[in-house]
């Protein structure tokens, strides 16, 4: 399948010879959720605000549905929706003028079937002529969501959608991402929460320094690039780890009881095997033993470091 999205060695560079994106090169399938992981001032806002043409590359093309965001950009533009960090609304309008002006600024024919198709599908169904300034932040932000689809895009980008929002109202956000999802609509979507990358993303991109440091299937990542850790929870404290077991790298705890063996899980062997046998040659008794798996948050860090 074609991608929906094709950005092919792109770069912008500023007036003071700051260079934000160094030849970036991104391919987005049609029906999918990316997030676009990076640190502040890794280029994740220069890449969305280029894609969506709100600026100008310096090199490099991007086309959106097949259409060149330069040499066809009304196109290009008509098939994304963008939905920004900011709460950017006019308190005093309602929901459904707001989307039904949004629909008209793409050229859009009316149809407030559609709109209020849409609202409900956000839960707004039964706000669609409330006033703006008395919905809660959670509703505004689905306003602001029901304003990027109006104009019935393909491709919807959301910038920090859960930014300053509690932990119940985020959940309640991805699930809203996920429906927009299962009605085939494309997710690219920027976040400084690692675990909403982890809930809801297909595939995970990292970028750092304004270039892509990698572009993979999140589970895949995580089976490729995490580690497992083996907590071992001895019976009697220890002061130090026995130099017989000095090869495993072990760590020990500040209590003295816990052992931590830290291993690749796409090794053709563990080692656990052989250093359970040693553990009970150096005379040590186990009370319990559980794994860990490496967090994308700590894959995240990692990669972020050694692009440094």
């Amino acid at each position: 399948m074609p991608a929906i999205v094709k950005v092919t060695d792109l770069t912008k560079r500023y007036n003071d010879g700051f260079e934000a994106l160094k030849g970036v090169n991104l391919e987005i399938e049609e029906g999918e959720i990316i997030a676009l992981l990076g640190p502040n001032g890794a280029g994740k806002t220069t890449l969305i605000s280029t894609i969506c043409g709100i600026t100008m590359p310096t090199s490099g093309t991007i086309t959106v549905g097949g259409y060149d965001t330069v040499t066809k950009y009304r196109e290009a533009r008509a098939q994304i929706g963008l939905v920004p960090q900011e709460l950017n609304l006019e308190p005093f309008e309602t929901p459904m003028r707001t989307t039904r002006f949004s629909r008209g600024l793409f050229g859009k024919p009316p149809n407030d079937a559609y709109l209020k198709e849409v609202l409900t599908e956000l839960s707004l169904g039964d706000k669609l002529d409330a006033g703006i300034r008395t919905l809660s932040g959670g509703m505004k932000r689905r306003v602001l969501i029901a304003k990027a689809l109006s104009h019935e895009p393909r491709v919807l980008f959301l910038d920090e959608p859960t930014a300053g929002v509690d932990v119940e109202l985020r959940k309640e956000m991805w699930a809203v991402v996920d429906k927009l999802r299962a009605n085939g609509t494309t997710i690219i979507l920027t976040t400084h929460y690692i675990e909403e990358a982890e809930a809801i993303a297909d595939r995970i991109a990292v970028i750092n320094k304004g270039e892509i440091l990698l572009v993979e299937r999140k589970d895949e990542l995580m089976r490729q690039m995490g580690q497992k850790v083996l907590r071992i929870e001895l019976t009697a404290p220890i002061a130090e780890i026995p130099e017989a077991l000095a090869a495993y790298g072990l760590s020990l705890g500040e209590d003295g009881c816990m052992l931590d063996y830290t291993y690749d899980v796409t090794g053709e062997r563990t080692g656990i095997t052989r250093l359970l046998g040693d553990l009970a040659g150096a005379g040590l008794k186990m009370r319990d033993l559980h794994t860990k798996q490496s967090s994308l948050e700590e894959i995240f860090v990692g990669l972020v470091k050694e692009g440094a």
